[in-house]
Formats: C-alpha cells, sequence, structure tokens
C-alpha cells in the first residue's frame, strides 16, 4: 500500500537539473541604503576547524567553541570600469585607458559612452579576478559585475568614478561577524540513476528482477512521462546559493592558515583570505562568490578567534 505520508522524492526547487552555463555564475544584487561595495569574488582553498568566542544568543553565548570552517583566498580584485544601467537595459560603459589592462581584457581601445545621467537607475561596477596571482595556475582573468548601494542612482555613479582604476581588497567590502551569501557551482557527479540522484527506494530483488530503478513513471492518463517523474541524468555542477554564511575572520597573511604542506589539491595561500563558518560550494580552486547577505540578519560582534588548525587535512 501506498504511504500517503512519505514526501515526494526530489525537490522541486531545484529543477532543471543540468549543467551550469559558466563557472561564473550570475548574480542578484539587491538594493542598499550604504554607500558600499555589495560583494567579491575569490577561490575556494579548502576547509578547516577553528575555535572562537560565541558571540550569538545560543545556550553556548560567550564560550569557547569549535566549528568547521572554509577558507576562500581573495586576490585584489582590479575595477576596469562602470556599467549604468535604466531598469532592464545597460545604457553603456565607461572602461580604463591603460594599455595593459585592455590588452587582458582584449580591448584595442577604451569606450567611454554619453550616458544621460537622468535616465540611470542603478550602477554597477565592472570587475576582474586576478587568479595569476594565486598559485593555481590559471591565468585568465574572470570579469563579473559587483552591485553598488547607496541612497540613489547618482550617489552610486559618483562612488563608482572613484573607485575606477583601483583594486578592492576583501577587508574594503566585509568585515568579521557580517553574514554573506556564497554563490558557486557545485562537484559535478555526472550521469548517474535516480537512486543517487533522487534517493528513490532500492526495489526487492522479486518486484521486478531489478533493483536500482524507479517503481513507475507515472499514469496511464496522461499518457506520456511527465517531468517530475524521477529519472537518471545530470547530477552536480549546478548553480547554487547558499544564505547567510559568517564571516568569522578576514586575514592578509596566508601563513595564518597554511599546513606545512600546503592545502590538499590547492597549494598555498598567497594573498587575503576570507574564514566562512560552514561549508561552501564546489571543489576546491572553483570561482565563488560572496554577496552582502540578502536575508536580513543583525550582524554578530567581531569574532575572537583564538585558534586556527593548521594541520595537513
Amino acid at each position: 500500500m501506498v504511504d500517503l505520508r512519505k514526501p515526494r522524492k526530489g525537490s522541486m526547487g531545484f529543477r532543471p537539473r543540468k549543467r551550469a552555463a559558466s563557472q561564473n555564475a550570475r548574480v542578484y544584487w539587491q538594493e542598499c541604503g550604504t554607500k558600499r561595495i555589495l560583494g567579491l569574488a575569490g577561490y575556494k582553498v579548502g576547509m578547516t576547524h577553528v575555535s572562537h568566542i560565541d558571540q550569538s544568543e545560543g545556550v553556548t553565548k560567550g564560550q569557547e567553541i569549535s566549528n568547521a570552517a572554509t577558507v576562500i583566498e581573495v586576490p585584489p580584485m582590479y575595477v576596469y570600469g562602470i556599467r549604468c544601467y535604466d531598469y532592464y537595459n545597460s545604457l553603456g560603459d565607461t572602461l580604463v585607458k591603460e594599455e595593459a589592462i585592455l590588452k587582458k581584457l582584449n580591448r584595442k581601445k577604451s569606450t567611454a559612452k554619453a550616458v544621460d545621467e537622468n535616465l540611470v537607475k542603478d550602477v554597477r561596477l565592472l570587475v576582474f579576478a586576478q587568479p595569476d596571482k594565486t598559485g593555481i595556475g590559471k591565468k585568465h582573468i574572470e570579469c563579473m559585475e559587483l552591485g553598488l548601494g547607496g541612497k540613489d542612482a547618482k550617489e552610486k555613479l559618483e562612488y563608482a568614478k572613484t573607485m575606477i582604476g583601483k583594486e578592492i581588497r576583501a577587508k574594503d567590502v566585509f568585515k568579521s561577524g557580517e553574514f554573506v551569501d556564497i554563490i558557486a557551482i557545485t562537484i559535478g557527479k555526472g550521469c548517474q540513476g535516480a537512486v543517487k540522484r533522487f534517493g528513490v527506494s532500492v526495489q526487492r530483488p522479486k518486484a521486478t528482477n531489478k533493483r536500482r530503478h524507479v517503481g513507475t513513471l507515472g499514469q496511464w492518463h496522461p499518457a506520456y512521462v511527465l517531468y517530475t517523474a524521477p529519472q537518471a541524468g545530470q547530477m552536480g555542477y549546478h548553480k547554487r546559493t547558499e544564505y547567510n554564511k559568517m564571516v568569522l575572520k578576514i586575514g592578509e597573511n596566508g601563513a595564518e592558515v597554511n599546513p606545512k604542506s600546503g592545502f590538499a589539491g590547492y597549494g598555498i595561500v598567497k594573498n587575503d583570505y576570507v574564514l566562512v563558518k560552514g561549508s561552501v560550494p564546489g571543489p576546491s580552486k572553483r570561482l565563488v562568490k560572496l554577496r552582502l547577505g540578502v536575508r536580513p540578519v543583525a550582524p554578530q560582534k567581531e569574532q575572537q578567534i583564538s585558534f586556527v588548525s593548521v594541520e595537513p587535512k
């Protein structure tokens, strides 16, 4: 008899379960009344564990607790231009004029389109990450947009103009105790069957002489297989967003977190780094984007880190 209380297999909130179009994931940038940069990007290094004083309102408040943490290396991000929008359409870009930067961007000349500031509704910073400053072996820059906060578009535009040609570091964007959202592409696992992909039950052998298959693909009418039926297909390499991950520490000296032999699959942290409480989607060396949390949570006090494990993992 069917168990009517049993939930369906496979959340509909994650459809379609196909491969991400790019590792450079798109980000939704929220509105923020404070003049600031709303995010940045780095590269996932690996995990460790830290001890710190609990600042929350839980039962362990004021006590020293230990938590798993993820290390994200954040080399400086270079601001090469600004982009203005009306509601949905781009009104034009303003780029730097340095030939070395234009060569990195594969641009022959700088472009500056005249923009009617009265039409501007939103402003974004055009930046690129610099993986060549890390030890991961990647040379090609990764261009992206960063959202800006401000009272109105005019304030955002004035702030953006002062940032062109400068480098953004992690300490300029976030601080310890803030909550951020993590946007990344998960580990790809290829084509998998329905048991691993959706968690359907393994059949008993006497049923159909098969075990790792779906008992039914649907009803007789309508006489076709609905897209909601669990079937084999792509698993992993999906874009995922994890909300409200606390920033435990922003450091400038990689030796504070580097094991003696370096992180497995990554190497040595050479630049600024961000310690994020808990896990982060994706494998080592994957591009990870951090955004100021869109779900309002009061930031905690600056975390007092007493210990960071540097044992080989």
